[in-house]
């Protein structure tokens, strides 16, 4: 769907009243769903198997105006993952996501997704990006171009999994980079991004089912916290004072959609109270504004 058209459609306020209100009763719903075992959440030792997860068919009178979840490919550096790291929760993540999008929402979605290269015309084409374990991320002169003019046209980058300080300082660097005059902002939770669906009482933080097994909040294997493991949402605004970037730090929000189906406790840890209605909020916003 074309972002223009989706940012006229959706901005009249009783448009997003329906919305929400469509969005709210799905609590016991994703409970249920987890018996019956939506989504399997492969790990990492098998590739996953499109036949193992949901998928569906939307109107063709629709093809054109459906909501898809669009992964960046982009290149970085580093020992783990060289040159891959925008694959991390690839592509079960993207799947479930949209599997929960369609379920529990009134959008039509895509239920496979898209890969893009920011450098790719089609981008404008979705109001909403999604970029994950950008802490070695390596964006060249014509990406940082294409994403700043992404932004102020009134598309949205979500940006996830990196964790401590060091991540921060080269994400940091980044948006520096796409933004010369602006900085980040932390976000509080007052912000509506975290009420906008989902009342959410505090600033959520999603560790991988890795983490967790081992009983920790906190990605230790990516870096020194330097005393800071608490989780911290960065925002880039335009000058009419919307959030055009959300940037999750210390969170891994992808890894509640990737790993659903794995274990049931992580998944009503998790999942069911953190990374869903999070997502849900984020795409709401970024549909609304």
């Amino acid at each position: 769907m074309s972002l223009s058209k989706i940012l006229v459609a959706l901005r009249k306020p009783w448009q997003l009243a329906l919305v929400a209100a469509l969005m709210l009763a799905v609590t016991s719903i994703l409970c249920a769903q987890w018996q019956r075992g939506a989504g399997t959440g492969f790990g990492r030792g098998r590739v996953p198997d499109r036949g193992d997860y949901p998928t569906w068919e939307f109107p063709q009178s629709f093809k054109h105006d459906v909501f898809t979840f669009v992964r960046i490919q982009y290149d970085s550096y580093g020992r783990r993952g060289f040159g891959e790291h925008w694959r991390n929760d690839y592509p079960d993540c993207d799947w479930n996501f949209s599997f929960r999008l369609h379920e529990l929402t009134s959008l039509a979605v895509d239920p496979d997704g898209k890969v893009l290269r920011l450098t790719d015309p089609e981008l404008f084409d979705h109001p909403f990006i999604y970029m994950s374990n950008v802490q070695n991320m390596d964006l060249s002169d014509a990406e940082i171009e294409a994403l700043r003019n992404y932004l102020l046209k009134g598309g949205f980058l979500m940006a996830d999994d990196f964790w401590a300080p060091a991540a921060w300082r080269h994400v940091r660097s980044v948006m520096q980079r796409i933004f010369p005059d602006r900085s980040p902002r932390e976000l509080t939770l007052d912000h509506e991004i975290f009420h906008i669906v989902y009342d959410l009482k505090q600033l959520p933080q999603v560790p991988s089912i890795h983490a967790w097994r081992r009983g920790d909040k906190f990605e230790y294997w990516h870096g020194d916290p330097e005393g800071d493991e608490d989780p911290h949402f960065y925002g880039m605004f335009d000058d009419r004072g919307r959030l055009m970037a959300l940037l999750c730090h210390n969170n891994d929000i992808g890894d509640g959609w990737e790993r659903e189906g794995e274990e049931k406790e992580y998944f009503q840890q998790y999942s069911e109270k953190w990374s869903y209605p999070l997502g849900i909020n984020i795409v709401t916003y970024a549909m609304t504004h």
